[in-house]
């Protein structure tokens, strides 16, 4: 089901569920005690690989040095698995220097979405992309989350990023089904699920996987929902799905990744602990999370 044409015949795949990391926190600073006991129990399930600081990683409150100390506790963590690094932000130059720095270590991508607050034209999209995709040693996966950034990327621009042999993949947070469908139907870029509550349908109509927060939680049950879907067994497939819906609502009922830590911590991996400008969850919804998870268990 899944399509993986292209014109660059050893393309890597990033097909599978991704899991974008929680970066725990602990008294002001990083956790990596909690990070790296995270990332042991996920590596096991059948994922594909880890995002290490993106926007569920809080990555916009980690320094450079922090965002280093997190990849360095994934990769000892996890050697096994490949792992995407999140990066953003709006100065090229810095960007392509800070991505020079994070080629000191392995990397199977970059997770990149549009420069935030400018707002650019699609020419200019097209140059940025295409400026990191040259600067990168690994692909770059495109993250299309219009509401964050405030710039959507169309149709036509993305389908020129795809001509471009170290832009590979896309993480699709941009909430227009018909693109989805084109960029799906065009087959060069792998199409991955953004927005964790599309995963069913974007795998159904041949994406390639997700990148999913709220599979930090029954994680095999979001992989086998993908495989099946893949080997063609719907009908198991959907009542997974429908078993795992109501956690997903929940852990975005208010900004991620506060519902998910507080979930986590409910399960005793992490500290329930953000940096501002994120906040914990509400106590009410730490009570609808916290039974959600019990009737799972």
């Amino acid at each position: 089901m899944q399509q993986t044409t292209s014109s660059n015949a050893s393309a890597p795949d990033f097909s599978g569920l991704w899991i974008p990391l929680v970066t725990p926190f602990r008294g002001g600073a990083v956790d990596h005690a909690a990070l790296a006991g995270l990332v042991c129990r996920l590596a096991p399930t059948g994922i594909a690989g880890f995002v290490v600081c993106g926007s569920t990683g809080e990555a916009a409150a980690l320094d450079e040095a922090e965002q280093l100390a997190v990849l360095d506790t994934v990769i000892e963590a996890a050697p096994g698995l490949p792992r995407m690094m999140g990066v953003s932000g709006y100065h090229l130059g810095q960007m392509l220097a800070w991505i020079d720095r994070l080629f000191s270590r392995p990397l199977a991508g970059l997770l990149v979405p549009a420069p935030h607050y400018v707002r650019p034209a699609q020419s200019g999209l097209l140059q940025w992309f295409e400026a990191i995709a040259e600067a990168s040693e690994a692909p770059a996966v495109i993250y299309d989350i219009p509401y964050r950034t405030g710039a959507t990327l169309a149709l036509d621009t993305l389908l020129a990023l795809a001509e471009h042999p170290r832009i590979r993949a896309i993480k699709d947070c941009g909430g227009d089904a018909r693109k989805t469908q084109a960029l799906i139907a065009d087959g060069r870029l792998q199409v991955l699920a953004g927005e964790d509550a599309q995963i069913f349908s974007t795998v159904a109509q041949g994406g390639a996987g997700a990148i999913a927060a709220s599979a930090h939680l029954q994680t095999r049950g979001f992989v086998e929902v993908i495989e099946d879907i893949r080997q063609g067994r719907l009908a198991q497939a959907r009542e997974r799905w429908e078993a795992l819906l109501p956690l997903i609502d929940l852990l975005f009922a208010e900004p991620n990744p506060g519902p998910l830590k507080a979930a986590l911590a409910h399960e005793g991996w992490i500290t329930d602990e953000l940096r501002l400008p994120m906040t914990p969850a509400s106590a009410p919804l730490r009570v609808r999370i916290e039974q959600a998870l019990r009737r799972l268990a």
